[in-house]
């Protein structure tokens, strides 16, 4: 491969991690609030809405590896990344905001309009296509932008901070805005608020698409199918682990995190403490990627993530003991959010870097580097964990028997909500510390041997 040595500047990461602003303020509010924009405003069922967005990660699972193998394949003066980041994000944004916009259909309690349901459902699709389009290039940025693998830590945790913040401010900021309009206006709220993260979205990828160049190219123009893409990938066996790993992981968080919305409104009944669960959830998260590049180079980056999936899957059950109590006690529970999200926030940002090792190895195993097909598969794992976390929120809220505006909610909803919330996250985390504890051996003095082999072409001896 052929590189550019000099060290990354400071506004080279920051120029960079800008874009996933943007990215993530779109993906935070069709994560968070649409199934409850859908199911409170629209009244659509939930059921029909888990099944619905299941069926489109699905899809989305098939087109990711065809957008990587599409940006591998790219060649423009341009680079391979930039021209799908900058058209991918123009066109998500456009998108949002029709998804949280009504064009005129009539909505009525326990009336089903087929033709709402479809409106919603094209949108929906498009919304996952078209941040594929952004998302597997932007973070197929990263193995492109260094070699080095201390600074591969350093630079993931700039986007992931970013990415954070974009979501913090979703979280934090919707439910204020949302709370000046009547409940009759709440639709009004929603497309405002898709229309103003819309433009900062396509300002921020902006930012990044004329500010960052790929540094790293492979040394042969190398051309992919998309069957030899998926051949790379299943030959890759560190990379399947590591996906298992991952969703096992974030499905956890996912479910909690897009919970929330129905747990503060029907079950602690303080709609406005989802603002300050998600500023604490965020500058947590915040913390732990900050603290992953220092601890990674006294202890090791596998050992780093390990101990951050048991900070987590402690603070996740302190919460459901806290939350299933009776009375729930708001400093105890944000206590231990911080707890759990410190955690979440280290093991997110050493997935971002330990993608980018995955290049490489996938590079030293194969002879072919192939970094926005790798990335795809984290877009994958993404859009399968939601897939599920999907299936459990809408099939659940209408198993446990969740009622659309109605307070107090029947005890079995309250209570279900709060096991889907609470109680699954940690059994999953518990599996992925297993399998990553037991399966993954990409760490220490062998990925040191890896990295070396791409950089100079030798081969490392093989454990």
């Amino acid at each position: 491969m052929q590189q550019n040595s000099a060290p990354l500047t400071l506004k080279n990461k920051l120029t960079y991690g800008v874009g996933a602003i943007g990215l993530d303020m779109s993906y935070g509010l069709c994560f968070s609030f649409f199934m409850k924009y859908c199911t409170d405003v629209l009244y659509i069922s939930p059921a029909f809405l888990g099944v619905m967005m299941a069926f489109a990660r699905i899809w989305d699972g098939i087109n990711d590896p065809m957008m990587g193998t599409i940006a591998a394949n790219t060649k423009s003066r341009f680079g391979r990344f930039r021209p799908w980041v900058l058209l991918g994000g123009i066109l998500n944004a456009v998108v949002l905001f029709f998804l949280f916009t009504n064009p005129g259909f009539a909505v009525e309690k326990g009336v089903l309009n087929v033709g709402l349901n479809v409106y919603v459902t094209i949108f929906y699709v498009l919304w996952g296509m078209t941040m594929t389009m952004i998302d597997i290039p932007y973070w197929s940025f990263i193995p492109t932008l260094t070699a080095d693998l201390q600074e591969r830590n350093s630079l993931a945790a700039i986007p992931r901070f970013f990415s954070g913040l974009g979501q913090l401010v979703v979280m934090g900021a919707a439910p204020l805005v949302l709370k000046l309009f009547l409940d009759s206006q709440q639709g009004t709220g929603y497309s405002l608020i898709a229309a103003g993260l819309a433009v900062c979205m396509i300002a921020t990828t902006f930012i990044t698409v004329t500010t960052t160049r790929e540094r790293i190219t492979p040394q042969k123009e190398q051309k992919s199918s998309f069957g030899e893409a998926l051949k790379m990938l299943v030959k890759n066996d560190q990379l399947m682990i590591f996906l298992v790993t991952v969703i096992l992981f974030n499905l956890g968080w996912y479910s909690m995190n897009a919970l929330a919305v129905y747990f503060f409104d029907y079950v602690a009944e303080q709609k406005t403490m989802l603002t300050i669960f998600a500023i604490i959830s965020g500058v947590a998260q915040a913390g732990g990627l900050l603290l992953v590049s220092p601890l990674s180079k006294k202890f090791g980056k596998h050992n780093v993530v390990k101990a951050a999936m048991c900070v987590t899957i402690v603070g996740y059950l302190a919460l459901y003991f806290i939350a299933t109590r009776g009375t729930l006690s708001l400093p105890l529970f944000f206590l231990f959010d911080a707890m759990a999200c410190l955690g979440i926030g280290a093991v997110f940002t050493a997935e971002m870097s330990i993608f980018a090792d995955l290049v490489d190895y996938g590079e030293f195993k194969q002879g072919q580097r192939a970094e926005s097909i790798v990335y795809s598969m984290k877009s994958f794992q993404m859009k399968f964990a939601q897939m599920l976390q999907a299936l459990i929120a809408g099939l659940g809220l209408t198993l446990v028997g969740y009622q659309e505006n109605v307070h107090p909610q029947p005890q079995a909803a309250q209570n279900g909500i709060s096991v889907m919330m609470f109680l699954i996250p940690p059994a999953l985390a518990i599996v992925a510390l297993l399998l990553f504890h037991t399966k993954f051996k990409l760490h220490s003095g062998y990925l040191e041997k890896v990295s070396a082999a791409v950089r100079k072409d030798s081969v490392p001896e093989a454990q």
